[in-house]
């Protein structure tokens, strides 16, 4: 979340932002802010007057009791008083929940050294990682057609059971997923310095707000025990699968002050990801190009705000480690403002080669979010004891998403002969070199 203090004393900065965001029509929404927060803080003003006025009354009525005389006539001001501070108190928490409505659905401000671009098309490629980019001398395989000749991967029987976008994982497909979650995790946790945290695959709603997805993504997540009536309410029974480990590793330490000392906290983390993908549609949708339910082993990170954009910087480097270590061929690309995420104020994706379709293909996202999630989530840190508390920075990145990941190894490793060669580094995990 925005600081209300900055749109209050920088609102064009606000503006320009959502220009630079293509979310021109966003701008009303900041004069919609900024006109509550008048009206809340004439309100605050009067109800502070008018208590100060009704304690120093309450004296003299005291007084008036005191000395045996007759306080009725300020005993009946007082109640009108009391009436109209009851009335403002009201008036003013819905003005305050009315802010934060809009405040929930603002994007985050973006940093300097993010390119200005209006879409996917103007984002800068911060490097790329070729080497290992290989050349064959027979027709190329897509994984879709590797995962069928293998009987590694089944989506026919996966739409049975569940619906098109659940994939099923077959015999040494199976072995070869399970490789790279625990390959990937040992590598973040043994090299990186990352502590593993496996967490609930299912959230309430305070976490998904917390981390940004509600209540702009309400339509992007599965719901379970859900009710109309309740849609932006607390419920027990009201849970949503989660769309990414970031949501409930973030919220680990919602509404808690951590010590400066220990920041920054680093946890690595797998889960299975769901995501409804209402709304997209496209050409990529066969296979792994678009899933419902896909694993991801996520890096997250809490860290003091003067050294967050140094900790982004190590964050990419660690999504790229296990590409490198894959040895696949990749890309870095730094988002612009038109195509980086709402919550995010600077991006990296990292996009890895698939042969088949002649493109790179998200594998990663490695995000500094600033201050945005842990204003919404309450996440704070103090100095030393004595210190106001301030709100810390919060990162992640995936380290990596296997589904796209997966089209890549089997596309880059596959042989004219139709098999695929396990990577080395996955060989200890799957106890097999080949897939055949």
């Amino acid at each position: 979340m925005i600081d209300l203090k900055l749109i209050r004393e920088a609102p064009e900065k606000v503006k320009a932002m959502l220009c630079a965001r293509q979310m021109p029509s966003e701008q009303l929404k900041v004069d919609e802010l900024l006109a509550l927060d008048q009206r809340r803080r004439t309100m605050v003003a009067e109800a502070d007057a008018l208590k100060a006025l009704r304690n120093k009354v309450s004296d003299e009525i005291a007084l008036i009791k005191k000395n045996k005389g007759d306080a009725s006539e300020k005993i009946a001001e007082m109640r009108v008083v009391a009436d109209k501070i009851t009335a403002l108190d009201t008036e003013i928490r819905a003005n305050e929940m009315a802010q934060e409505e809009i405040l929930l659905t603002l994007p985050n401000m973006l940093h300097e050294s993010v390119p200005i671009g209006k879409d996917a098309s103007e984002n800068k490629v911060y490097k790329e990682a070729l080497e290992f980019k290989r050349e064959v001398d027979f027709p190329i395989k897509d994984h879709l057609q590797l995962g069928k000749s293998l009987s590694i991967l089944d989506f026919e029987r996966g739409a049975k059971i569940t619906g098109a976008g659940f994939p099923v994982y077959i015999g040494k497909g199976a072995t070869l997923e399970r490789a790279l979650i625990n390959f990937m995790l040992d590598l973040h946790i043994s090299k990186h310095g990352y502590k593993e945290v496996f967490p609930p695959f299912f959230v309430n709603q305070a976490s998904l707000r917390g981390t940004g997805q509600f209540p702009k993504f309400v339509g992007q997540v599965y719901r379970v025990g859900y009710d109309e009536q309740e849609r932006y309410e607390e419920s027990g029974l009201q849970l949503f699968a989660i769309p990414t480990a970031e949501v409930p590793v973030t919220n680990l330490h919602r509404e808690e002050t951590l010590r400066a000392k220990d920041l920054p906290i680093k946890y690595a983390a797998y889960s299975a990801c769901f995501r409804s993908e209402a709304g997209s549609y496209g050409k990529d949708v066969k296979g792994f190009l678009r899933v419902h339910q896909f694993n991801k082993v996520e890096l997250v990170k809490f860290t003091l705000p003067e050294t967050s954009y140094d900790e982004l910087e190590s964050l990419r480097e660690d999504a790229e480690a296990v590409l490198r270590a894959l040895k696949l061929p990749y890309r870095v690309v730094l988002l612009c403002s038109g195509d980086i995420g709402a919550n995010a104020a600077k991006c990296y994706d990292l996009e890895v080669w698939s042969p088949a379709e002649q493109r790179f293909l998200e594998a990663s996202s490695c995000s500094n979010f600033e201050a945005y999630q842990a204003r919404r989530a309450m996440i704070r840190f103090k100095r030393d004891e004595k210190s106001k508390p301030e709100f810390v920075h919060t990162l992640n990145g995936s380290g990596l998403a296997t589904s796209r990941l997966m089209v890549a190894l089997l596309e880059n490793y596959q042989t004219k002969d139709g098999k695929v060669i396990v990577p080395e580094v996955l060989r200890p995990y799957t106890h097999f070199d080949v897939i055949e």
